[in-house]
């Protein structure tokens, strides 16, 4: 099981924290967080729930990821094993993770695939969730894995989706021209755009849109 001890900074104010593998004893606060995380117009149906919870920690514990500072529960992270084929990269939330229940985790796949991250708004500032993505990432070179793989909700997109494709959008916050919450973030953690998707995931401000984002092995050459 994982466990690392380590420092967040508040500004110049160091705050003890933990990444660790969550588990059941974790339930309860993971679902306040994501309450907290992902307030309408998200679906409350997306939120965690207990079965999908327990899958998890039963099916793949290494990919339940969590952090903690000063003893609070700050955030999580899940992910699971995917065989994936770059060439064939379209695909919808619900059936790569399995509605979140993940369980058509596939222990030989090749690639981490990312089923969710979440900071609590009052952590949001202490570089958590770039600690937690190291985690995955170390997770990946100790796997052997290929690649990180997620898809990145667009939230932005929504006051240009009458000016711009959701192409162009990304492509004017690769360039920095404008700043998105959700990919601009996944690159300061290393993650690089592979395309957008549609039908992705219900979600308006995105316009149910999303961009795979990877990060992959430096260990592995194809």
């Amino acid at each position: 099981m994982y466990r690392k001890e380590l420092f967040v900074f508040e500004k110049d104010k160091p705050h003890a924290a933990v990444v660790r593998n969550y588990t059941q004893d974790d339930f309860d606060e993971l679902i306040r967080i994501q309450a907290e995380s992902f307030p309408p117009p998200f679906p409350s149906e997306l939120w965690w729930n207990r079965e999908q919870l327990t899958n998890h920690v039963t099916l793949f514990p290494e990919g339940a990821i969590c952090v903690e500072v000063e003893g609070v529960l700050a955030g999580s992270m899940t992910g699971l094993l995917v065989a994936f084929d770059p060439a064939h990269p379209e695909h919808k939330w619900e059936e790569i993770t399995d509605n979140g229940y993940i369980r058509n985790h596939d222990p030989n796949g090749n690639t981490l695939y990312v089923v969710d991250i979440c900071i609590r708004p009052s952590h949001r500032k202490l570089g958590l969730g770039q600690q937690m993505m190291q985690a995955m990432y170390e997770l990946v070179v100790q796997r052997g894995l290929d690649r990180l793989l997620g898809g990145g909700r667009m939230p932005g997109y929504g006051r240009y989706a009458d000016q711009w494709s959701p192409e162009e959008y990304v492509e004017r916050v690769v360039a920095g021209e404008i700043r998105d919450p959700v990919i601009t973030f996944l690159m300061r953690c290393g993650r690089t755009p592979v395309r957008v998707v549609a039908d992705y995931l219900e979600d308006e401000e995105s316009r149910n849109y999303a961009t795979l984002m990877e990060w992959k092995n430096p260990f592995r050459r194809s």
